[in-house]
C-alpha cells in the first residue's frame, strides 16, 4: 500500500477529528472514495499519541476488516481512552497532543532472527499463550540493536526477557507507513 501525502493528511485530520468528538459535537469527514480510493482498503494500523514528546496513548489493529478510515479513527479514539497505561485524555490535552499513525503491512513470518531489519520491520510475537507487539520505530527513538529490540518484545509480551536466547521464538514481521501531524503541519 502506497499513500499520498493528501491521504496523510487525510488520516491525520479525520482521527483529530474522531478525539475531539469524545468532548464535542464534530462531524468527523468520511473520505471521497473517487478522490482516495486506498481509504477503502482494509489495514492495521496503530495510532500512537503524545504530549511534549512523552507518550499519551498508543492502540490499535494488526489486522482489520473495516475500511482504513475507520481504523485510524477508532484507534485514534482508543488511544485517548482505552490506553490501560493512562487515564482517558481530557479536553484540555487536546491543543498539545502530537498523534503518529503507523499504517500496517500484512503480517508475515520470520523465518529467523536474520530476518529483522531495525527501523524497517515491527515485530508481533507469540509464545506461551502471551502476545505483545512493537512498532518498527521503537528500536530507532529508543537506539535498540536487534538484541535489545528481542529483549523488549519478550518484556512487552510479559515473557522471560531472554527467552529469544533460549529458542527460536513465534515471530511475525511487519512493516509500516508511518507519518505524524508534526511532519505534515495538520
Amino acid at each position: 500500500m502506497n499513500l499520498t501525502k493528501e491521504e496523510k493528511q487525510f488520516l491525520l485530520k479525520t482521527a483529530r477529528q474522531s478525539i475531539k468528538s469524545l468532548f464535542t459535537e464534530v462531524d468527523v469527514v468520511k473520505p471521497d472514495y473517487e478522490k482516495y480510493p486506498v481509504m477503502k482498503e482494509n489495514a492495521g494500523a496503530f495510532v500512537t499519541l503524545t504530549i511534549n514528546s512523552r507518550l499519551r496513548g498508543c492502540i490499535g489493529y494488526i489486522i482489520s476488516e473495516n475500511h482504513l478510515y475507520q481504523t485510524v479513527c477508532e484507534a485514534a479514539k482508543q488511544a485517548a481512552t482505552q490506553d490501560p497505561r493512562f487515564p482517558p485524555l481530557s479536553e484540555n490535552e487536546l491543543d498539545n497532543l502530537d498523534m503518529e499513525i503507523s499504517v500496517l503491512s500484512q503480517p508475515f513470518k520470520m523465518n529467523s532472527y536474520d530476518d529483522i531489519e531495525i527501523g524497517k520491520h515491527g515485530l508481533i510475537v507469540d509464545e506461551m499463550d502471551r502476545r505483545g507487539l512493537l512498532l518498527p520505530q521503537v528500536p530507532v527513538e529508543h537506539n535498540m540493536n536487534k538484541e535489545e529490540y528481542l529483549t523488549a518484545i519478550c518484556q512487552k509480551a510479559g515473557l522471560p526477557k531472554f527467552l529469544w536466547k533460549e529458542k527460536t521464538l513465534n515471530l511475525d514481521l511487519f512493516t509500516a507507513i508511518i507519518f505524524s501531524e508534526k511532519e505534515y503541519e495538520v
